[in-house]
């Protein structure tokens, strides 16, 4: 044997890292895996291209690493919006092989099909939208580092077109006539299969078999996915849509539904929006307005007092769905709800359906369900953003031990899953993608605070009533010609478009 000698001194030992540095190294890791220098793709391989909601999500995370990169994921989003005001949820990158994904960018030929609506010419995107979580991601970023938000002009930039977005949601998507913004394809809401949508999409004749080929399953396997019946109709949904130009009021929608997730997310979104307002000096009480007069609505058409959750209403039939799905309870994010559906959400998660200390984290559908399957998709797993809205809408109202548990599991199975898309809420087990960008992120803000905030509010700071004084230091108040007060039906203004990059350009101080 041979002892090898040393001299002088010693090398030092690496430091040994606690399990919770270790968590925050590996999810900037997936973040910093899956940068492609302007955007965050969910994953490398099944999602190779840049997510609405996802992006939101991500930069909610990305804000605990860097604040300028966090607000560039916002910013190469809102360079892709259409003149209309939507933010599609596929922003395409034209790199990827068409092959790789599909519906490719030549199935939704954005740049032509979407034209009349203000499609932007240099960048292809899809036509549909998902939930309006970017103004609450934008606030949540300013705050991180106000000082570089400030000198890098984010929130001036951004403010027109977040308002515009809305604008959008709450002109052109009120398609029940109720005050509600209906989504029109499943993918609008994040929730894709669930069974919330089963009875809707049973009228959509789906496209034909041989069409076109699925490239999810190359990635992933079909136990977990959509069915093929699903992807059908799917397409058949996104092709008609295109067909008539994208254009909301021209469309003979066969897929309409007011879902309660999705009008939360653009109640919480209102107030966030407000906030950034205020910030700039610009008077929020419309925004506060309009955010209350939602919840209004959503309470008058989503509420099931019997079911003690939230539920679908078919936005072209009028009929209120029946299936408990967690889209329902997300409702708890927003301000200001009647205490007696406080209790009874908090209830309905406690109880049977949802199984909360038992189940792990949040099952996205009822676990008594006939559709229930705890691997498919949105039929049954339990899924990283959803737990942190409710986790979120727990502690704003005051449920802090429930919160808190909520917070330990999603760390304990981000950590045990290497961070999956999702997992079976039965045995934890990690299902779909591995290493996903939103469970990354929402890792890392888990881990940035430790539960107690004084506010115990998804917002982390309340929108003042009444406008504060100017704090803009001169600069010209922020363009609020997309605002509109509620009840206004008025047309927007249509955006202007970079023509040679996505990125908004900066404002500097």
């Amino acid at each position: 044997m041979t002892t090898a000698l040393t001299t002088g001194a010693a090398t030092a030992p690496a430091p040994v890292l606690d399990a919770p540095e270790r968590l925050r190294r590996a999810a900037a890791r997936v973040l910093l895996d899956n940068w492609t220098g302007h955007s965050t793709v969910p994953s490398r391989s099944l999602y190779p291209h840049q997510w609405s909601w996802d992006s939101a999500f991500i930069s909610i995370g990305l804000r605990h690493l860097a604040p300028r990169r966090a607000q560039r994921e916002l910013e190469t989003l809102l360079g892709a919006q259409w003149g209309d005001g939507r933010i599609p949820h596929i922003v395409f990158n034209p790199t990827v092989p068409l092959g790789q994904y599909f519906p490719s960018p030549d199935f939704w030929r954005s740049s032509t099909a979407g034209g009349p609506q203000g499609a932007p010419a240099a960048v292809e995107t899809s036509g549909i939208v998902q939930p309006p979580v970017h103004a609450l991601a934008a606030w949540l970023v300013h705050r991180a580092d106000p000082g570089e938000s400030e000198r890098r002009g984010f929130l001036r930039r951004v403010y027109p077109r977040l308002a515009a977005w809305h604008a959008y949601l709450h002109r052109e998507r009120d398609l029940g006539g109720g005050g509600l913004a209906a989504i029109v394809h499943p993918w609008e809401p994040g929730l894709d299969n669930s069974p919330a949508w089963d009875e809707a999409l049973n009228r959509v004749e789906p496209a034909l078999a041989g069409s076109f080929r699925r490239a999810d399953l190359d990635h992933s396997d079909a136990a977990d996915r959509p069915t093929d019946l699903d992807y059908a109709r799917y397409v058949r949904l996104a092709a008609t849509y295109r067909d008539h130009g994208y254009d909301d009021a021209a469309t003979p929608h066969a897929f309409a539904v007011e879902d309660p997730c999705f009008n939360a997310l653009l109640i919480a979104a209102d107030h966030a929006l407000s906030a950034i307002a205020a910030e700039l000096g610009e008077d929020p009480a419309p925004l506060l307005a309009r955010a209350a007069a939602t919840t209004d609505r959503l309470v008058e058409r989503l509420w099931d007092a019997e079911a003690g959750l939230f539920t679908a209403r078919d936005a072209l039939t009028g009929e209120r769905g029946t299936v408990r799905s967690v889209a329902g309870l997300i409702p708890l994010i927003v301000p200001g709800l009647p205490a007696e559906i406080v209790t009874a959400l908090v209830g309905t998660l406690h109880g049977p359906h949802f199984g909360f200390g038992g189940a792990h984290l949040v099952p996205s559908y009822d676990l008594l369900g006939p559709e229930f399957d705890g691997s498919r998709y949105w039929r049954g797993p339990s899924w990283f953003n959803t737990a942190w809205l409710v986790e979120r809408g727990l502690a704003r109202y005051g449920e802090r031990a429930a919160a808190a548990g909520l917070r330990a599991g999603m760390l304990d199975l981000a950590g045990r899953t290497r961070f999956a898309e999702y997992v079976d809420p039965h045995t934890g087990d990690g299902r779909g993608i591995r290493e996903f960008s939103w469970t990354a992120a929402l890792t890392l803000d888990l881990l940035a605070r430790d539960g107690s905030e004084a506010d115990g509010c998804l917002l982390e700071a309340a929108a003042p009533e009444t406008a504060p004084e100017d704090t803009s230091h001169g600069a010209a108040p922020g363009d609020s010609s997309h605002r509109a007060a509620p009840g206004d039906t008025a047309p927007v203004a249509r955006l202007p478009h970079p023509r040679t990059e996505t990125v908004l350009p900066e404002t500097r101080r």
